[in-house]
């Protein structure tokens, strides 16, 4: 809207404090204000409607029928437009283990994307590297023929394709220590993932500078009271951030509440971990060269192995409130203050303040979608608004 719009009517769950009875001024892509405001551009929306950062997924594969191992500037477009409906703002788009080349094609085709113009829709803030460098004992949904034992030349290579902002590795494969030393100077987020390690191991990657776990308790050595494992050691840490999907399907809720009572909401972040057939209801559908089918909110391959989710930001946001009878701000923590301090972007996204970009999402009092508000543009609109 020309000369900016303000936003009134819902509860604004602000960086410092929850305003009530107050506006938000939205001008240009920033917050201009939040306070008692007369403008001529006004959205009211109901008093039971809340304001919170728009979401960041760390980990997602893709939505909509694309993928970002597609490697087309078209495909990023349409996750980029698709994930506003789910009330995410921005994310890192994650590859997954495939042959060297189709890897390298599609970081090139991210960095284009990022150097483009016209985007719309949620930003991307670089790329998640999931693999080819994990444990072929547990590849999870990834082929176990395209994983490949730790290249530090070749991570080097990748990384001056792109804007690779997070690596998931087996920190237990020959290499890998090295490699994540490298990540490290690089100021890359390292994180545990796909991976078999003992507890020994997994702490020797924390010391090393590995900050994160990728899908706790999935593809990861459980939890024993013999050999607690990689699991245990992400728990335990408090250096370490964790992922979990809450979907009810990679995790049961009790796992969830676990996460959080032995984390708490300051390390931990929800993602989705969503492949193509996110938003396109059951079916079959490819990842990686293999067939997933969708059955409900499952994907899973032939051999009945998950297969990443169909899981939205905004459904892991409710469902997490379900199974943890955590607070709001509990919920803002995971999905979006956590994911932007990890980047280093903080200061200009996963917070509602002023100056800060206007990543926005307007929820009722069922926490359904209002309306998502991208760098200050409406990006999405329910029918109720």
């Amino acid at each position: 809207m020309k000369n900016g719009f303000v936003i009134q009517g819902p509860t604004i769950y602000g960086e410092d404090r929850i305003y009530k009875n107050e506006s938000l001024w939205v001008e240009n892509s920033s917050i201009h204000k939040i306070g008692t405001i007369s403008h001529a551009n006004t959205l009211k929306f109901p008093k039971s409607s809340i304001v919170i950062p728009g979401m960041i997924d760390l980990h997602i594969h893709g939505c909509a029928g694309s993928d970002v191992m597609d490697a087309e500037i078209d495909a990023l477009s349409t996750i980029c437009e698709a994930l506003p409906r789910e009330g995410t703002t921005s994310f890192l788009a994650t590859t997954m283990s495939e042959s060297p080349k189709k890897i390298e094609n599609a970081l090139t085709n991210v960095k284009d994307y990022i150097n483009g113009r016209n985007k719309t829709g949620a930003e991307i803030l670089g790329v998640h590297l999931e693999g080819p460098f994990l444990s072929p004992l547990k590849p999870g949904a990834q082929q176990e023929e395209n994983i490949l034992s730790p290249d530090l030349a070749l991570m080097k290579r990748w990384l001056a394709l792109s804007p690779i902002r997070m690596v998931t590795i087996a920190p237990e494969e020959k290499g890998a220590l090295e490699i994540i030393r490298h990540l490290i100077k690089q100021k890359v987020i390292v994180s545990i993932g796909h991976t078999n390690a003992t507890i020994e191991q997994a702490e020797s990657a924390f010391n090393e500078g590995a900050s994160h776990a990728t899908h706790l308790f999935n593809a990861m050595t459980p939890i024993h009271h013999r050999a607690p494992g990689a699991s245990v050691a992400a728990l335990l840490d408090d250096r370490v951030m964790c992922e979990v999907i809450a979907d009810g399907v990679h995790l049961h809720p009790a796992m969830n509440l676990l996460a959080l009572r032995m984390k708490g909401s300051t390390h931990l972040v929800l993602v989705t971990d969503a492949m193509r057939a996110k938003c396109l209801g059951e079916g079959e559908f490819d990842l990686g060269g293999q067939t997933v089918r969708v059955r409900g909110n499952e994907a899973r391959l032939a051999t009945q192995q998950l297969a990443g989710s169909v899981l939205k930001m905004r459904d892991a946001f409710e469902n997490m409130y379900a199974y943890t009878d955590c607070s709001i701000q509990d919920l803002i923590q995971m999905t979006s203050v956590n994911p932007a301090k990890e980047l280093h972007l903080y200061d200009r996204i996963g917070s509602i303040k002023e100056g800060k970009d206007a990543d926005l999402v307007i929820l009722d009092e069922n926490f359904q979608i209002i309306m998502t508000i991208c760098k200050g543009q409406i990006a999405y609109q329910s029918n109720q608004s």
